[in-house]
This record gives C-alpha cells, structure tokens and sequence, in this order.
C-alpha cells in the first residue's frame, strides 16, 4: 500500500486520480495535464517530492564516506554547493541517481529514492566516526518550478533568492517562507528555473497554504506526475524504474559523466571501468512521425538495418514539439547520434522517427541556470 505524504489533505480537495510513485501517493493529474504542463513553462508550478529519500550523514568522516560510495567526487565540491550523480552496486549497476548538499567535510545532506541508499552507507563505515539518520517522512517537500518561481518566494522571504547570491546547484539552511523555517535547494527536475523547499512535517500545510496563495498571483498550478513526464522527457531527466533498473550500467542511462574515476577506489568502480568500453547503449532522444505514449518500450531498428538497435523507455506527445511524438531511448552506439533515421514497432505497426538532439529542451540548462529576468 502507498504511503500519503504530509501534504495529501490538499492534493485531495483537489485531485482523486493517484498513481505509486517510490512507494508513496502521488497525484497523477490535478487538473488538466496540459495546462498543468503549460503553467511550468510559461509561469510557475507547485508539485509534492517528499517521496524522496532524506538522510543526513554527520560526524567525522561524513564526506570521506559518501565519497567511497557515490560515483562523484565529493571532496571537490564545496561546502554550500549540491553534487549530482549515482551509487552503483559491486557490479557497477544502478541503485539510484541521487544528490548531495555538502554542508561540512562532516555533514552531508543526501537526496535519493532508493532505501538501499541508506543501507548501504551504514553497510560501509569504516574507520569514521558517523551518524546515519534517515528523515525522509519528518521533512516533506515542495517544489516550485517555472520562470516566475522565483517572485513567488522572493515575495514570501527576506533572504535573497537572485541567481547571484543563490545560484543553480546550491542550497539553503534556515531560510523563512511567511516565517516558516525551511531548506531550500536550488534544484528541478523540469529544465526550467525552480526551487525545492523542505520544511518540518508539523509546518508542511501551513508551508502548502502560504505558497498556493502566493503563486495564485502568478497563475501557479499544482501539478501532477502526468505533466512532470512531459516535462522530464522534454528535459532529458532519468528516472529510476524507467531509464534505469538494478541491471542497467549508468553508461546506459545517460550518467557516465557523472562518474569520477580520478577520485580512487568507489563502490563499484572496478566493474564500471568495463563498462565504460563494453557497455553499448546509450541514452537519447527520439522524435516518431506517430505514436504517442504508446511508443512507450517500442523496439527501435536503424533503417535499413535487420536487427533491432534499442528500445524507447516512454514516450509522450510533446507539446513543445507540437504535439508530435518524443520519447527516451537506449541505441546502440553509434546509432545513439542524432540524425539517425529509425523505425519503431508499435502496437503492430512501423512507425518511422529519426534520433535528435538530446535532450531536446533548453540543453545548456540556460533557463534552470537563470540569474534574473529580463
């Protein structure tokens, strides 16, 4: 059975369509994908993300062992900044893609959505004197994404939220929305600018109630995971159960650049070097003449080939494509480079498609990266 997060009294004064997402509820459309969609892009939207696992890691050593264990090298992120990247397993296959806020050499704040991810930090302490704690249900979170994300909070808050003082990749402690402590992170999983803000569980309505009145002033929506797919395919965002499984090298599921092999011995480093020269596929974008979700694990073939060449892990019809159909996919090298003509097999029918730019919204991250508006 799902979990509810702290906020499922206002999802359902507005929403009784759910799906599971990690185990917990999730609103899977609260109004109208579309406009749902269309409010990120063009405004602002509100979405729950408290499902993701929350864990502290304090004490001496903190740093050194997340750094035996993620595949990033922590020590040279600074303190105040947030590293994205993976842990593997001893096999170098996907646990989960993951973040870490980097308060301390002996505090670090982590982000996934994997349970293993805490068992295997206490799993590998070694000489370090360190504290696991997993907060993930006493510390719900909101995400607030879109171009006028920012004037929302900046009108509930003294601290200073411009891209100069609190910059893509960062974070905030003892922040105040409305005179609500919260945790702020500069983060987003939609490629457009965005905040996350995580507060205490005995605050989190009053956290909902302050923001949906303020975003309503800039045409705010609350949003489901229906459109966070559109925007997260658009975007180039994985996400574990789809892109990448237990069985699935981050090679694969486009994270090899998150992988510091410089750094020394990681969890998993031995077999990821393999993987590096053996592993085939390689994440990217397909646009197809026709299809739409349906496209979703189509078998994709290079034309003029015999053998298949990848798959598409889910497909949706893109609105910033206008409406034509986008999806994920896993090619093989080279077939991964866009310009590739392909076909796919869909519900007994070929479609045709090519391989395109990847990912196909804003690929430089300049809207997520902004500084002001113009």
């Amino acid at each position: 059975m799902s979990i509810d997060t702290a906020f499922r009294p206002r999802f359902d004064e507005l929403t009784d369509r759910w799906i599971d997402l990690f185990g917990y509820s999730a609103p899977a459309v609260v109004t109208d994908t579309l406009e749902e969609y269309r409010a990120v892009r063009q405004r602002a939207g509100l979405m729950d993300f408290s499902m993701l696992r929350k864990v502290d890691v304090t004490g001496t050593g903190a740093v050194a062992l997340l750094n035996r264990i993620l595949t990033r090298d922590l020590r040279k992120v600074r303190v105040g900044r947030i590293a994205y990247g993976a842990i593997c397993d001893e096999d170098g296959k996907m646990v989960d893609d993951c973040t870490a806020s980097i308060y301390s050499p002996d505090h670090v704040r982590f982000c996934g959505a994997n349970d293993r991810d805490a068992e295997i930090f206490s799993t590998r302490i070694g000489s370090e004197s360190v504290r696991i704690q997993v907060f993930t249900d006493a510390m719900p979170h909101l995400c607030v994404q879109g171009p006028r994300s920012r004037d929302i909070l900046q009108a509930l808050t003294d601290s200073d939220l411009s891209g100069e003082t609190f910059p893509y990749y960062t974070f905030r402690d003892g922040v105040e929305i409305s005179g609500i402590p919260v945790f702020m992170t500069r983060l987003g999983y939609t490629a457009e600018l965005g905040y996350e803000v995580w507060v205490e569980r005995g605050r989190a309505l009053e956290l909902w109630d302050v923001l949906f009145k303020a975003g309503k002033d800039f045409g705010m929506a609350v949003i489901g995971m229906d459109a966070l797919d559109l925007l997260r395919i658009e975007g180039g965002f994985v996400i574990g159960g789809v892109e990448y499984d237990p069985s699935v090298s981050p090679f694969e599921c486009g994270l090899g650049w998150a992988i510091d092999f410089d750094k020394g011995d990681f969890l998993g480093r031995s077999r990821l070097l393999e993987d590096r020269d053996t592993t085939e596929l390689r994440l990217t974008s397909v646009v197809l003449d026709d299809a739409g979700p349906a496209a979703s694990g189509a078998v994709l073939t290079v034309v003029g080939e015999d053998e298949p060449a990848g798959v598409v892990t889910q497909a949706v019809s893109s609105p910033y494509l206008g409406g034509r159909t986008l999806g994920l996919a896993k090619l093989r090298k080279p077939h991964h480079v866009a310009g590739t003509p392909i076909t796919a097999a869909v519900e007994g029918r070929e479609v045709r498609g090519e391989v395109v730019s990847h990912p196909v919204y804003d690929p430089k991250r300049t809207r997520a990266k902004e500084t002001a508006r113009a």
